[in-house]
């Protein structure tokens, strides 16, 4: 082999997220809805307490490869801690707050979690479990509220103050761990997913492009989709890459405050499940409020129906686009937008074709047509589909080095159609 020498041996990590946040976005801002109106800060600033979070969590004892829980809302506070664990060196592990209480104490004892960002709000639901929690040492609190019988909780402000400002963050290989989510979307047991941080970056930068999201500096981006679950669809890190701003709704994800938020802050780029758009075109039937910043929809987590597309494209002039992924592709594995071709310029923006279609995957993934990957023949409607990417399935007990059972490829255990350019799964995203 001929080996290339340029930026051959250029780590692609979490990292480099991290450091354009700070470097080239320090003016981006993440704002955040609490109880008593937003709270803003900029990626400046953020980066800054990012820091000393990375210096708390080596205070208590966290080293490479240890995981490092969050139990939480879309906030800065969920984002800093996003950051800081994989830059760190240590291995974000994103508890799903919908679990059930046994999947719950299952996924962290076999993960072997060493701490827990909770979110105040969410304080009484991780204290019914705690005590069935055999590896975490330590939980801290985020946001006001009584850290209830949680032992030895710790104030997340009061940990980050006392932490040394700066950090000497380590050189990482772009291949170790960096992220680890366990999908329920199976049989038995939820399965974990181990992400390198080669995966989650090269995920952010397809997430980028035109034919995924899109995103780009000039977005102002609002992830309804849960950073608990799938990694909110990639969306934190894709745009701390490109400086896209963040606005977090928290807890609040009912119509009134969506349709505030998109409304005040001038939302450019919207992600969420069908029934939050359900949700949102009823409260607009009584409500009025200006939409008119959204260039995009992105929805997924089930099929969008198409009376849903049509709705919004007749009364609010948007366009809804299909998403498909599962947790074990990063998650985003492809998006639906319209086809090129005079077939579907003739057929306008509600082509049903577009329904639960995702005619073409991101780049890094591959998804097969007629023949599989490994060479056999599939029926165009399956109840079985394989995709190959980056992100790797491991059943095994998270480690630095963990071998993937899969090797690199995952397989949906849901009923979906093949998807190509022609033929629509009836099924959305799994994640």
């Amino acid at each position: 082999m001929l080996e290339g020498l340029v930026q051959h041996d250029h780590p692609l990590t979490i990292q480099h997220v991290f450091d354009r946040m700070r470097r080239v976005f320090g003016d981006s801002e993440v704002v955040t809805l609490g109880d008593e109106g937003v709270q803003r800060a900029s990626y400046a600033q953020v980066t800054d307490r990012v820091d000393r979070v990375c210096g708390a969590l080596a205070d208590l004892g966290i080293e490479p490869g240890d995981r490092v829980a969050t139990f939480a809302w879309n906030s800065q506070h969920h984002l800093e801690v996003y950051l800081a664990a994989p830059c760190m060196g240590a291995v974000l592990h994103t508890l799903n707050i919908r679990l059930f209480e046994d999947q719950l104490v299952y996924v962290a004892n076999h993960a072997k979690d060493r701490v827990v960002f909770v979110d105040a709000s969410l304080v009484e639901l991780l204290e019914r479990v705690a005590p069935r929690l055999e590896t975490v040492r330590h939980y801290v609190v985020m946001g006001d509220g009584d850290p209830g019988s949680l032992p030895g909780a710790l104030r997340y402000e009061e940990l980050i103050a006392d932490a040394k400002p700066g950090f000497a963050y380590p050189e990482l290989d772009d291949r170790q761990a960096a992220g680890l989510c366990y999908t329920s979307g199976t049989t038995g047991n939820p399965k974990g997913v181990l992400y390198s941080h080669r995966s989650n970056l090269l995920h952010a930068l397809a997430t980028c492009l035109g034919d995924a999201m899109g995103l780009c500096a000039a977005d102002r981006v609002l992830p309804v989709v849960p950073m608990f679950h799938a990694n909110a669809w990639g969306i934190p890190y894709a745009a701390g890459l490109v400086g896209s701003d963040l606005i977090m709704p928290s807890r609040f994800m009912q119509a009134e405050p969506i349709a505030r938020l998109i409304e005040e802050e001038r939302v450019t780029i919207a992600a969420a499940v069908p029934t939050i758009w359900m949700d949102l075109l009823r409260h607009l039937e009584d409500h009025q409020a200006d939409l008119s910043s959204i260039r995009r929809i992105v929805c997924g987590g089930s099929a969008v129906p198409l009376a849903l597309m049509k709705d919004w494209e007749e009364r609010h002039g948007l366009s809804i686009i299909q998403a498909w992924g599962m947790t074990e592709t990063s998650p985003l594995g492809s998006v639906a937008h319209p086809p090129k071709g005079p077939t579907a310029r003739s057929a306008g923006p509600t082509a049903p074709a577009r329904a639960g279609s995702c005619p073409w995957s991101r780049p890094g993934s591959s998804v097969p047509t007629a023949t599989s990957w490994h060479g056999t023949e599939l029926p165009k409607a399956s109840s079985r589909s394989a995709v190959r990417g980056s992100p790797r399935s491991t059943s095994g007990t998270p480690r630095a080095q963990t071998a993937s059972t899969m090797v690199g490829c995952a397989r949906a255990t849901s009923p979906l159609s093949t998807p190509t350019a022609s033929s629509a799964s009836p099924t959305g995203p799994r994640t």
